[in-house]
């Protein structure tokens, strides 16, 4: 028996009562329509004023927002589809999967291009200007996008080499190695996953490091992007945690059988809800420019004249 049918037997097994399902569920909805709701001001401010989408600054720091905003809302689809109807078709889940594939693989490469921007602006802010532009600031966001559809859509082409044309029409509880179940895809989404790690690692100690020396006898601009790096990095070891987990669960399958689901909750509340609120308090709240124009937007909202 494989890792994925063995969670799902447990899962089976151990399933919640009615009432811990629903609150559960009500939990994970309330706090996707929580995040969102902040992430639809952020975007919704950045929108309004040019002095945000224009500057490089702010438009990855928004792409950021638009992926989390899309992780959240996939993932708060699949956890409640995972207790009402349970099982959906396999198309469908691929496309489930791919959609949470792409923003989780995008995240860490965003605060990554983001923590670079940091470093031009505090250690080389003459060439800020030539550097960091708009076109490719937007070229850089493709570029993100074709670097994890690369790998995402891999394991889409390696299952249609490998899966009779009838398994898409099957049924499955939606787990990524349940409709991707051949085991080179398990090792090449290791693989991606550990250059993906070393490469963002190696760029937010650079920057951090380079920003740190810089901030000792700079200006206080320069301290506040060293707390930026300081926050990204705290950001990217949570969405490090989406990578360990099937190891950890397995772990806790076997230690806990009986309150595996709980354990999957509390994973799930860590490991895709906990990132997500974080990236609101970095530059929506942190950033002076960003905070006045949304809370003139928020105070509109809630006293319209």
């Amino acid at each position: 028996m494989n890792t994925s049918s063995a969670n799902v037997t447990v899962v089976l097994q151990y399933r919640d009562s009615f009432t811990k399902a629903v609150i559960k569920n009500v939990i994970v909805v309330v706090l996707g329509i929580s995040i969102n709701y902040i992430n639809a001001s952020l975007i919704h401010t950045f929108s309004k004023h040019q002095i945000f989408y224009t500057n490089p600054r702010y438009i990855l720091f928004i792409h950021l927002v638009v992926n989390d905003m899309i992780q959240v809302t996939m993932t708060v689809m699949m956890f409640v589809i995972s207790y009402t109807i349970y099982k959906i078709n396999v198309s469908v889940c691929c496309v489930f999967i791919l959609l949470v594939v792409f923003t989780t693989e995008n995240t860490p490469l965003n605060l990554a291009c983001m923590a670079v921007e940091c470093y031009i602006a505090i250690c080389i802010p003459l060439q800020h200007v030539q550097i960091c532009t708009v076109k490719r600031t937007l070229m850089l966001i493709g570029l993100i996008w074709m670097t994890t559809a690369f790998s995402g859509l891999s394991d889409l082409f390696i299952t249609f080499a490998t899966q009779p044309l009838g398994f898409f029409y099957s049924q499955v509880f939606c787990l990524r190695n349940n409709v991707f179940p051949h085991p080179i895809i398990t090792k090449k989404r290791d693989n991606t996953y550990l250059v993906f790690l070393v490469i963002v690692w190696i760029t937010i100690f650079y920057t951090y490091f380079k920003i740190l020396f810089t901030a000792k006898t700079a200006s206080k601009n320069a301290k506040k992007a060293r707390n930026t790096i300081f926050l990204h990095a705290f950001q990217l070891l949570l969405c490090m945690a989406s990578y360990v987990t099937p190891m950890f669960q397995d772990v806790l399958r076997q230690w806990f059988p009986k309150n595996f689901t709980d354990s999957l909750f509390a994973i799930y509340i860590a490991v895709q809800m906990l990132p997500r609120s974080i990236s609101p308090f970095i530059y929506g709240l942190r950033d002076n420019t960003f905070r006045k124009y949304l809370k003139t937007i928020l105070f509109w909202k809630v006293c319209p004249q």
